[in-house]
């Protein structure tokens, strides 16, 4: 059900001149963070730059991670309401939620109560109807949670050419099958390596991002739940259960649909499968994927070029033009107190007020700093007084300061508003947009022209956070 684009794209893969740029992601509820739609925008500028500069087909495509089972990780999402306060919209959890891996939980029926809660909660725009059907379509009672993050990834982006693959799929097993097997006839080799290139980073005062056991083989096991296989005594065990060496190597060849990759396998995985030359990477990506060079070619498997995603904050024109007026930096807006607000507000007094507590403070410090120096002469034991009543002189003006900016916050209610809805859109609970509101409340305020406007607009140079107002 992909669209034309998107089928037409995974065709051009089967063309031996083609090449692949590959991002991918959790299958997160109702399509994740705002970073996933940042991450297949990345994928699809890099495929369309390479392509017209090297004359080659290049395809874009999301790798749907659904083999995990962390369903916390991925069962909630924050939205603004429409008093752009935040909500956490949570799906009902499936049976075998926390232990079967997410691509293997399907909806219930409780899960068109919650369509309806997130549909209640957002601020209904030109674009919710277009979006409440995309929703009820791909996350309808009975679908996967995996196959419904892709459907909707489909609807939105398939129309741009891009490829949805999901990590469960079974007819793609079989082809890495020798490698899943490599893996156990050298079990600890790909932890040693990608442990081996820990250590360097450590030795050069980098943290690494992965340290596995020395035991630990990076795959999983299913019979039922998702187990991790270790080594043990020539053996194996997932679980309870236990596998000599032989039969777990035959079983990873004739039933590669039993096995799934860990955190160090799935790329080379990713890009056994696929002809990748570029992989679009988020933070946390980049720090454990160079710790993997050795782990490619451990298995010869070609190791792709790691490019960072794109990183921006989207806001309202309003909210752009409160920054641009006050030349207010949006960083600014991250604590969570009162204390840009106050500076804008103390800015906006009239001077002569500003200038007459100036003038007090200087000169409560002058007559003061001139008194303590004096009254050392009739008793030097009232130095320490006159400090004191400095400080509380110094404090009473502090706060009749104060008063006038708490009275400015009343007199001035146009600004103390531009400010809050300017720092619940840019910082909602004081974390980072891209990686806080989900990418849903986004495509119900702007629509899927959203996409377009990306795709166009931001930048593909790295190492720098955009602000796109739209």
């Amino acid at each position: 059900n992909a669209p034309e684009a998107a089928r037409a794209a995974a065709a051009r893969l089967a063309d031996d001149r083609s090449v692949a740029i590959v991002t991918g992601q959790q299958a997160g509820a109702f399509g994740g963070p705002f970073y996933t739609l940042l991450k297949a925008i990345s994928a699809i500028q890099l495929a369309r730059r390479a392509s017209s500069e090297h004359g080659i087909p290049v395809v874009p495509v999301f790798w749907v991670e659904a083999e995990d089972h962390d369903w916390a990780e991925v069962r909630s999402i924050v939205v603004l309401d429409a008093n752009l306060q935040p909500k956490e919209i949570a799906l009902p959890d499936p049976a075998g939620a926390g232990e079967l891996p997410v691509g293997s939980l399907r909806l219930d029926d409780g899960v068109r109560a919650t369509l309806d809660e997130l549909h209640a909660t957002m601020l209904a725009t030109d674009f919710t109807g277009w979006l409440d059907t995309a929703l009820r379509t791909a996350y309808a009672p009975g679908a996967g949670v995996g196959t419904a993050f892709a459907t909707l990834l489909d609807a939105v982006l398939g129309p741009h050419g891009l490829v949805v693959f999901e990590s469960t799929d079974p007819e793609a097993k079989p082809f890495v099958a020798d490698l899943f097997a490599r893996e156990l006839q050298f079990p600890g080799r790909t932890s040693s390596l990608a442990a081996g290139a820990g250590a360097e980073l450590q030795a050069r005062g980098h943290q690494p991002q992965v340290m596995p056991q020395p035991d630990s083989v990076a795959l999983f096991h299913f019979s039922g739940p998702r187990r991790a296989i270790r080594r043990d005594q020539g053996a194996f065990v997932a679980g309870d259960e236990r596998f000599e060496a032989e039969q777990l190597v035959g079983s990873a060849v004739d039933h590669p649909e039993r096995f799934s990759p860990n955190v160090l396998l799935r790329p080379i995985v990713q890009d056994a499968l696929f002809p990748t030359v570029a992989y679009v990477a988020g933070p946390s990506e980049l720090a454990y994927l160079g710790q993997l060079r050795g782990v490619y070619a451990h298995f010869g498997v070609p190791m792709p070029l790691i490019c960072p995603r794109a990183t921006a904050t989207v806001i309202d024109a309003a909210s752009g033009r409160f920054l641009a007026k006050y030349q207010l930096p949006f960083d600014a807006l991250q604590p969570q107190d009162d204390a840009a607000l106050n500076k804008l507000l103390e800015a906006q007094l009239p001077t002569t007020v500003g200038d007459a507590l100036a003038q007090a403070d200087e000169q409560v410090r002058r007559v003061m700093d001139h008194v303590v120096a004096v009254i050392p002469a009739v008793d030097p034991t009232l130095a320490g007084a006159a400090q004191t009543t400095l400080g509380k002189m110094e404090h009473d003006l502090q706060g009749l300061r104060g008063k006038v900016i708490q009275a400015a916050k009343k007199r001035d209610e146009t600004l103390r508003r531009q400010f809050t809805r300017a720092r619940a859109q840019i910082f909602p609970m004081g974390q980072p947009q891209e990686r806080t509101l989900g990418l849903v409340f986004f495509l119900n305020r702007y629509g899927p022209a959203l996409v377009d406007r990306l795709l166009e607009e931001l930048p593909l140079e790295s190492g720098r956070h955009w602000l796109l107002t739209i």
